[in-house]
């Protein structure tokens, strides 16, 4: 998979969700998982990570089905945003909208298109920074979001397309032996990953990762989910493959979430992918801690079809 053009994107920003149950997956994102709502309206909450400058790492809205609405990566500056489109545009990919400012949180300039599959993807600028703090010892909130990963029926595919057309790099790939490949962990800066994907049944949300502080924060905040009754689908681990910490569970509307920490920092100049056996646990798991991942546990997060694809969501 080549990779035919540099990347124009920075990082990750936010991922937007929608759902039926609004209230419930307002209180648990704010009362539990440790975020704080920092705007909203009826039906849209927009949760912040107390570490972090982003305006809002997470966007709920009301909605009859669950879907995914958005997922938002940055971009150094609105230059970046024009050549980003101009580029989109000759390679033929379908635009939901033009470069245009956003009226959403910080402002900013945006252009959304739909990649492959139908999600849609913006890459913003001058978006307003935050006013953020340094999380404290022994706080057990998310510090910033870390990583999404989505679920692909023709995952070979959607990777190639993050790599071509936005410039997104292989860190590594996860295997079942003669299964064949079943993740690909991608990046756009020195984090391991700030965006992945999982081999599924259907297009839909995988899951959302949220960084600690440390070890001693992401053992609390997955002490506290386990007191409050969240459903754990798998962890606490060590994963080989970034090299991070793990524990998942199930938000309100059956999305997994997960707590991590540590996330390995690459020297760009001089990584090579691996590519990882799952069928070796310390693969999965280096620390040996988590219960075992089994296929029951696994498609809890195929999750829903995503009836959203190729539909703009309303903003």
């Amino acid at each position: 998979m080549s990779n035919s053009s540099s990347s124009l994107i920075t990082h990750l920003r936010h991922i937007d969700i929608a759902m039926p149950n609004f209230a419930g997956q307002r209180q648990f994102y704010t009362e539990l998982w440790g975020l704080t709502e920092t705007a909203g309206d009826t039906g849209v909450s927009f949760l912040a990570a107390e570490g972090s400058p982003e305006q809002y790492v997470v966007r709920l809205r009301e909605d009859a089905h669950k879907r995914t609405d958005l997922i938002a990566f940055g971009a150094a500056g609105a230059g970046d945003v024009d050549t980003l489109a101009a580029q989109l545009i000759a390679q033929g990919v379908r635009l939901v909208h033009e470069p245009k400012p956003l009226d959403t949180p910080g402002g900013g300039y945006a252009v959304r298109f739909f990649d492959n599959e139908g999600r849609v993807v913006e890459v913003s600028a001058d978006v307003a920074a935050r006013r953020h703090r340094r999380i404290e010892a022994r706080e057990p909130v998310p510090v910033r979001l870390s990583h999404v990963l989505m679920n692909s029926p023709t995952p070979e595919a959607t990777v190639d397309w993050y790599i071509r057309h936005l410039g997104f790099r292989l860190s590594d790939t996860m295997c079942l032996g003669g299964r064949g490949e079943i993740i690909w962990f991608l990046r756009c800066n020195t984090y391991h990953h700030s965006f992945g994907i999982v081999r599924g049944p259907h297009a839909a949300f995988h899951h959302a990762s949220f960084e600690l502080r440390g070890i001693d924060e992401f053992l609390r905040g997955t002490g506290r989910m386990r007191r409050m009754g969240i459903e754990r689908l798998w962890g606490p681990g060590r994963h080989r493959a970034g090299d991070n910490s793990f524990s998942y569970f199930l938000d309100r509307a059956g999305n997994t979430v997960e707590y991590t920490t540590e996330l390995e920092i690459l020297d760009e100049d001089t990584w090579h992918p691996h590519l990882y056996d799952l069928r070796d646990p310390a693969n999965a798991d280096q620390w040996g801690t988590a219960n075992e991942m089994d296929e029951f546990i696994a498609a809890k997060s195929h999750n829903d079809v995503d009836p959203g694809l190729f539909v703009a969501p309303p903003m």
